[in-house]
């Protein structure tokens, strides 16, 4: 997927009215994703992204431990423009299902491979369409 399409598919999905919200709920999903996975699992799912989005993830994770509530609280934060956390919760979801979508199985099983059991409900989303 390129720019547009990875933000359209994250608007359609969360309900997003505007694409600098669905920027920065991108930009604020890949922020905190990026601080719970570790070594270079960032740098290699920042290839596959549009490279509008690829600065946004760390070239090395930290690989912070924090479960799924929390992750939902960083997002929140992060994405500002009054985000609640449920708000954070289903746009975060939804830029997990465009990035599914738009990455490699092997990178997106490698990145889920990062992630405690907890985080299925972060993944518990269904195809999301191009």
């Amino acid at each position: 997927m390129n720019k547009e399409e990875l933000v359209s598919a994250v608007r359609s999905t969360a309900g997003i009215d505007t694409v600098e919200h669905g920027e920065a709920a991108i930009r604020a999903t890949l922020r905190v994703l990026g601080q719970r996975l570790s070594g270079g699992e960032t740098k290699d799912l920042a290839a596959q992204l549009p490279p509008a989005f690829t600065d946004t993830l760390p070239a090395t994770g930290p690989g912070e431990r924090f479960g799924v509530d929390e992750f939902y609280g960083k997002v929140a934060e992060d994405e500002g423009l009054g985000c609640s956390k449920e708000q954070a919760r289903q746009h975060a979801r939804a830029v997990l299902a465009a990035l599914k979508a738009s990455v490699t199985g092997g990178e997106f099983d490698d990145v889920v491979a990062q992630l405690p059991d907890e985080y299925a409900d972060l993944l518990g989303t269904g195809p999301v369409q191009h």
